[in-house]
């Protein structure tokens, strides 16, 4: 429900602040006081384009905030939620229009596109008009419509939840139907390459063990001819190192006098004597144990040659090999076995079944609701002076399946007798369009979500006793939600429950818009002139009476 709109700076408009409630509020005024200006403004701050003519000359920027009540709508709390703003209690819209045409739009202080801002305020208010807002005009509405009279609404989200398990799983066959050729082929070379993988048999660290051993055995020669020169160094006869250091300590030992530093001389040489012994012994025993050994040579550098072609040929270092079979037998498994799309036919084929059961459903549920809902407008139509105009909804078959359903709903009418029924936008005129949604709207304000529905002159074109149904309408509707209503008929405008009065003034330099609410005899005075032009003694009395009555 808008509870609050603020206008600044827009057209004529230099400061406006509107409070409104539940009910039916109407605003009146001259013709061309500017009443279709507080309408425009609301267009904006729900996302109608912008553009820099709408700046009230000489000021910086237009700004419009409209506050709504959200507190009974779940709907428009769930779309705040999913686009993680705040969905406590209000909702803030906000449009700001620069002189330079730039527009910027919020919503709760934060900055969100045109798309976001439309999207949720259609959602907030439906405003029906004979300009572009015209949501009648719209085949989407008449299936909400039709679908929410219909109490359809779960229906509905069973339809599009199969929908789109079926789609999916269908867009999944297709990509695979459309590259099974392909894919065969690159199975068949996986499945080649990790068989070649899998026999050459790679041990974890087995390359490294490999290159080890192949350096040993291509280097025996020098190792061993290496050894045997090293084993006489350190015991190998007159001169050696073990020699030597045996002389050494003699000499230490034959000293006169043993210092503390000759003591520690000799320890140190001793140990270097009882290290060179190990070493003589241990590199004696590497000696006897080592081999030359040819055979082994070749075949550990067929078995390494194997592994470096092997990765050459899929150009990777060799010990990425273990990795790259993992990745192909990973791909392999995803790519799936030969029956997958057979498997996938299959099951898209129950899915499309499960979608066409539900849109089944949905179908005669909409039918059966087609019929009552076009019989109730019609009632309406002709209480509205239109008493020769005959709404049908008709229900088409779409050529392909939708989330929606399986057939396009659009209301019909045709305004006289004998002439087939057309769509609304090629036959109705603007007031019959006006008439023929707030007939809409009264068969459905028990079911429809929207809790604000604005009408714009919704009495053009009637009078009388019909201007008199009209405005009983409009306040039966008020009754179950909010309406706000530009109207020039009395008979309307006394059957609001509060009423606002648009005017303008000048001050010689400029013209400005001002509105404020009516109370008691100013309201009736604005009656009376609605009535007649000048507010006389018998105008005011039938005014009153008009109110009273109300």
């Amino acid at each position: 429900m808008l509870l609050h709109l603020s206008i600044s700076q827009f057209t004529l408009v230099d400061q406006l602040e509107l409070e409104f409630g539940r009910g039916t509020s109407t605003l009146t005024g001259e013709t061309g006081a500017g009443k279709s200006i507080t309408l425009d403004a609301l267009g904006l701050a729900l996302g109608d384009r912008g553009n820099a003519e709408l700046v009230r000359p000489g000021a910086k920027r237009a700004d419009i905030h409209a506050t709504f009540d959200i507190s009974e709508h779940q709907e428009a709390r769930t779309w705040l939620e999913e686009h993680e703003m705040d969905a406590g209690r209000e909702v803030i819209l906000r449009r700001a229009i620069g002189a330079d045409g730039r527009s910027r739009a919020y919503i709760n202080g934060q900055p969100v596109t045109l798309l976001q801002l439309r999207a949720l305020g259609e959602q907030l208010i439906d405003i029906h008009s004979q300009h572009e807002h015209q949501s009648l005009l719209k085949k989407d509405t008449h299936r909400r419509l039709l679908d929410e009279y219909a109490h359809a609404e779960g229906q509905c989200a069973e339809v599009r939840i199969h929908f789109k398990h079926w789609q999916d799983q269908y867009r999944r066959y297709r990509k695979l139907a459309d590259s099974a050729e392909e894919t065969q082929a690159r199975r068949n070379l996986l499945e080649y390459q990790l068989e070649e993988l899998e026999q050459l048999d790679i041990k974890p660290g087995e390359i490294e063990e490999l290159e080890s051993e192949q350096r040993q055995l291509a280097n025996a020669g020098d190792i061993l001819n290496g050894s045997y020169q090293l084993a006489a160094m350190l015991n190998g006869g007159e001169g050696d190192i073990a020699e030597q250091l045996h002389r050494a300590l003699q000499l230490v030992g034959a000293m006169p006098e043993q210092s503390p530093a000759l003591v520690e001389v000799a320890q140190m040489l001793d140990s270097a004597r009882i290290q060179v012994d190990e070493a003589a012994s241990t590199l004696s025993r590497h000696v006897d144990s080592f081999e030359m050994n040819p055979e082994r040579l070749a075949e550990v550098e067929e078995r390494l040659s194997a592994i470096y072609s092997t990765a050459r040929k899929h150009r990777v270092q060799p010990h990425q090999l273990a990795d790259l079979q993992q990745q192909w037998r990973q791909e392999l498994d995803e790519i799936g076995a030969p029956d997958t799309l057979d498997k996938l036919a299959g099951e898209c084929e129950q899915l499309e079944q499960n979608y066409r059961d539900s849109a089944a459903r949905l179908s005669q549920l909409r039918a059966a609701a087609a019929t009552r809902l076009a019989e109730a407008v019609n009632a309406q139509l002709a209480d509205l002076a239109m008493p020769h105009a005959r709404v049908e909804l008709a229900l088409t078959v779409l050529e392909k399946p939708a989330a929606t359903g399986l057939e396009e709903v659009e209301v019909l009418i045709a305004t006289n007798p004998g002439q087939p029924a057309r769509a609304l936008s090629k036959v109705a005129s603007g007031g019959e369009l006006s008439r023929v949604s707030l007939a809409i709207q009264v068969v459905t304000a028990q079911t429809s979500r929207t809790p604000t529905l604005v009408f714009d002159e919704v009495d053009v074109g009637i009078g009388g006793v019909t201007g008199d149904v009209v405005g009983k309408l409009l306040r039966q509707l008020g009754e179950r939600g909010q309406v706000i209503c530009v109207t020039h008929l009395a008979q309307v405008a006394a059957r609001a429950h509060r009423q606002y009065l648009v005017e303008k003034h000048s001050d010689g330099a400029s013209a400005f818009v001002a509105l404020r609410e009516l109370k008691d005899a100013e309201r009736s005075a604005e009656i009376a002139r609605m009535l007649g032009g000048e507010a006389t003694a018998q105008s005011l009395a039938h005014a009153e009476e008009m109110l009273s009555r109300a």
